[in-house]
């Protein structure tokens, strides 16, 4: 199975109004029973190390700026998703992310069924709105990291 860059198909101004950062990646998985928050959950229960470390590493950057390095106190009656708080959720949609005083972000879960048949297309979302130099520095800062990352995750989806 191959993870993908697609274009993102979220209504942008519904999730995060005036986003000015957005990528998706897709996988298909042959699983016809999986829901949105499943999905999500075996995307961000576990990260590989070497993800962990870069995590670590922005936290001892970031910390001195007054940045959030942890959203779990933002945890609503949805839970969390990982380390994200989770926003909104249908079995087709689960939306994650928190707002800080640089940037918003949101991650965006969906699940479709391929053609009718077993095979279901998982798609991550992400979108950021920054609100300031510091949001727009941070976000040129990880993209690169960023991509690697999200296909990373989106592809243990594949490992059940």
């Amino acid at each position: 199975m191959m993870i993908r860059e697609v274009t993102p198909d979220v209504d942008k101004e519904s999730v995060l109004s005036g986003a000015q950062f957005a990528d998706a990646f897709r996988v298909t998985v042959p699983e016809a029973g999986l829901d949105a928050r499943s999905a999500a959950e075996r995307i961000f229960s576990r990260s590989p190390r070497w993800v962990e470390m870069l995590l670590e590493l922005r936290h001892r950057i970031v910390a001195p700026f007054g940045l959030k390095t942890s959203a779990a106190h933002e945890a609503k009656a949805a839970g969390m998703v990982g380390i994200f708080p989770v926003l909104s959720e249908t079995p087709g949609q689960l939306v994650a992310g928190f707002d800080d005083h640089h940037l918003d972000f949101r991650i965006v879960v969906d699940v479709a069924p391929v053609d009718g048949g077993q095979d279901q297309q998982v798609t991550a979302t992400t979108l950021v709105l920054t609100h300031n130099w510091l949001g727009r520095a941070y976000l040129i800062a990880i993209l690169p990291f960023h991509r690697l990352i999200a296909k990373s995750m989106l592809g243990q989806i594949l490992q059940t």
